[in-house]
């Protein structure tokens, strides 16, 4: 389905798919960015309150470990909403016009 880190393939090379359909935009990065920001910074209190570190400490060690979580579910996340929007025949929206627009208001 992907072909380097995030990139999404043309096609399925298995079973021919066009993977036109898919958009996922942003929201691996936001899914993954709240989930593992989320859990990170209960570790991160937990870590505060149960060993009191100083803050270079929190540096070395939470930082890293949010920014490898960050990226370590890009993927998933990415392939999961891929899935999706197959799974639910997503397509770009379309929109019928209700008559002419830009004439203003009525009331004068």
């Amino acid at each position: 389905m992907l072909k380097g880190f995030l990139t999404i393939r043309d096609a399925c090379p298995v079973c021919g798919l066009d993977y036109g359909f898919a958009e996922p935009a942003d929201g691996p990065a936001f899914f993954g960015m709240s989930a593992v920001g989320i859990v990170g910074m209960g570790l991160f209190m937990w870590f505060e309150f149960a060993v009191h570190p100083p803050i270079w400490v929190h540096m070395a060690v939470t930082m890293p470990l949010l920014v490898i979580g960050c990226l370590a579910v890009l993927r998933p996340l990415k392939g999961w909403l891929v899935s999706e929007q197959f799974i639910h025949k997503a397509a770009p929206p379309v929109f019928e016009s209700n008559g002419k627009h830009g004439e203003g208001s009525r009331w004068r």
